[in-house]
């Protein structure tokens, strides 16, 4: 069977996720020097899958990542994939923000409050939700047979979450810096379900070895 694969990957690390602070689409950050370390010694230690394309968020975390991850191969930014804005939580320690009473209610799941300058979570659901059945038809109606997606963590939560198999919750689709899922689907199933499947992660072998201890990074 001819499967067509596309590979999510988050981003690398910022110097907003070492210092703990809530990073969206309204920071347009570059890798820190760790961030770029931790890319190297992931690509020494573990084959990323091959790709004809990647797919990038244009902010800077993501083009740099797939610069560093796939050099030469020829990369397409799409503004759909970018996070979703914080607003006036933009760039805040996060420590700053836990006795903040207006972040408290924006992270309420039932809340409907947008704060000034932020996107609602409907509007990030509306521009996120169909982006990967976007890529998979583009990939066959352009006949490129495996691609990779270097994007951020809030955009691969919400973009799994509503067309992968097996299904799961968003945050059990988190994962860590320059790791992602691959993903799997036939004309037939895209034609029918509109689901692709999860058939492995990002590098291939990651989580065989015995994962390191590693803190919350905020920046999705």
């Amino acid at each position: 069977m001819l499967y067509f694969k596309l590979h999510l990957i988050r981003h690398g690390l910022t110097q907003g996720n070492l210092d703990g602070r809530y990073i969206g689409s309204g920071t347009d950050l570059p890798l820190c020097e760790e961030g770029r370390a931790q890319l190297a010694q992931l690509k020494a230690r573990f084959a990323y899958p091959a790709a004809e394309v990647v797919f990038t968020s244009p902010l800077l975390r993501a083009t740099q990542t797939a610069e560093l991850l796939y050099p030469g191969v020829r990369t397409l930014p799409l503004q759909d994939l970018r996070e979703m804005a914080f607003g006036v939580f933009e760039n805040r320690p996060i420590t700053e923000l836990a006795a903040d009473p207006a972040f408290a209610a924006w992270m309420d799941p039932a809340s409907q409050t947008v704060p000034e300058g932020a996107e609602s979570r409907e509007a990030f659901a509306r521009r996120t939700d169909g982006m990967l059945m976007k890529l998979f038809e583009f990939m066959i109606k352009s006949q490129i047979h495996e691609a990779a997606c270097v994007t951020h963590g809030g955009v691969i939560l919400n973009m799994m979450a509503r067309h992968v198999l097996p299904q799961r919750r968003p945050e059990d689709w988190m994962t860590d810096p320059g790791c992602g899922y691959s993903l799997r689907l036939d004309t037939a199933m895209w034609m029918r379900d509109h689901l692709a499947e999860a058939y492995d992660v990002v590098p291939p072998g990651y989580l065989d070895e015995e994962p390191a201890p590693a803190p919350d990074y905020l920046d999705l």
